[in-house]
């Protein structure tokens, strides 16, 4: 008798359904927990980079307790769009630099000679995010302030997925022409139709 074929949308007898698993708290997260920050743990990234979300209001609050334990550098900003039904999103990827460098100071001699950095050695890094949705207001705010390479970032974030930022000093489009309509990297964007393009110019 042939094997029967089983439905697609049926579990096997012999198998329990999968259970959810709330993603683990990493090291930065559970030192954000301990100190009383609310925060959502997220899986980490394709590098093994710990991510947590993070409310917008609580963002700059988060992000001042992460440099004064050493996260000094903004090494990039940016947003996406998850797509139809989705949320927009803006990250910060900060990362431990001042401690790498001392790292690499520690192990080579004479002070002050000039040496690569080896291979292995890999600074602390993390990133946050924040979830907004795409038809509710689209504020955060500005970690200007803490990290002066937010400018062009968050200019560039603001001018292609319409998220704005909270008292940045220079709330203005960064790429594209201060009259243009809509924000080209939203997946909702409709392309202007080229004769409207040029009557632009």
């Amino acid at each position: 008798m042939p094997e029967a074929i089983p439905n697609p949308g049926e579990q096997p007898a012999d198998q329990a359904a999968p259970a959810l698993t709330t993603p683990q708290s990493g090291p930065v997260s559970q030192w954000l927990r301990s100190q009383g920050f609310d925060h959502h743990s997220l899986e980490p990234d394709h590098l093994g980079v710990e991510v947590i979300g993070v409310e917008p209001a609580f963002l700059p609050v988060i992000a001042a307790a992460l440099k004064a334990t050493g996260f000094d550098y903004l090494q990039c900003q940016g947003g996406y769009d998850e797509g139809p039904g989705g949320q927009l999103v803006s990250f910060y990827h900060l990362v431990k630099l001042a401690a790498l460098a001392d790292q690499v100071a520690e192990a080579h001699e004479p002070a002050g000679t000039s040496h690569a950095i080896p291979a292995e050695a890999r600074p602390e890094e993390v990133r946050l995010k924040v979830f907004l949705p795409r038809d509710g207001e689209l504020l955060i705010p500005s970690l200007y302030g803490l990290f002066r390479g937010a400018d062009w970032q968050e200019r560039e974030t603001f001018d292609m997925y319409g998220i704005r930022y909270e008292g940045h000093p220079h709330p203005k489009r960064l790429l594209m022409p201060e009259d243009w309509k809509g924000y080209p990297l939203r997946k909702d964007y409709v392309q202007p139709d080229f004769y409207e393009l040029q009557d632009a110019y």
